[in-house]
This record gives structure tokens, C-alpha cells and sequence, in this order.
């Protein structure tokens, strides 16, 4: 069973510094795009960054600057540093990865259990 297990949350001061991993586990083909998701409360989820196997980012307006995501493909793990925090960056943060289970398969979207990250002001 593939799963996308999270670390890295936790509560930082406003200009602070967090970095949240990703690491997929399980029996796979292949992983093609990876990114994170926020949802704040009371908020829809967000798209924060996404990143193609190839190393080809893209961003949210909100964060471009200030957060940086990256993947090791043979950990099978992507990365988010996250610089300067605002209060407003506070939220459940989601890793997801597009996995192909076998050579001859579409991908299919998987999900991690989301990790909180609180900044204070």
C-alpha cells in the first residue's frame, strides 16, 4: 500500500524557519509531480508549491520568495523550507504525489495525513 507519511511541523515565531518532509513508502512504479497543500481553519485548501520529477517548481503568489520546495527521487521525499513566516502561513499542512503503481498504470493522486504548523506573531 503506498503511503506519503509528513514531519516537520511545529510552532515558530513570525520570521522564523520550519522544514516539512515527505516520504513515500510502499510498492510503486513511479512518482511523477509532488506538492504541498495548506488549509487554514475555516479555509479551503491551497495549493502552496508543486515540483515534476524533473526538479520544475511552481509556486503559490503568497509564498513565492520565501519557501522553497525541492525532492530527493531516489529517498522517494519531497521537501518544503519555509523562510520569513508570517502568522498567515499558520495552517494544516498536505504533502501529495502523483504515484503510477505499475509501468501501464495512469497516476493516481495519494495524500498525506497533514502536519500542523502554527506561527505566532
Amino acid at each position: 500500500q503506498v503511503q506519503l507519511v509528513e514531519s516537520g511541523g511545529g510552532l515558530v515565531q513570525a520570521g522564523g524557519s520550519l522544514r516539512l518532509s515527505c516520504a513515500a513508502s510502499g510498492s510503486f512504479f513511479s512518482i511523477t509531480v509532488m506538492g504541498w497543500y495548506r488549509q487554514a481553519p475555516g479555509k479551503q485548501r491551497e495549493l502552496v508549491a508543486t515540483i515534476t520529477s524533473g526538479g520544475n517548481t511552481n509556486y503559490a503568489e503568497s509564498v513565492k520568495g520565501r519557501f522553497t520546495c525541492s525532492r530527493d527521487n531516489t529517498q522517494k521525499t519531497v521537501y518544503l523550507q519555509m523562510n520569513s513566516l508570517k502568522p498567515e502561513d499558520t495552517a494544516v499542512y498536505y504533502c501529495n504525489a502523483n504515484i503510477k503503481r505499475y509501468s501501464y498504470s495512469v497516476p493516481n493522486l495519494y495524500w498525506g495525513q497533514g502536519t500542523q504548523v502554527t506561527v505566532s506573531s
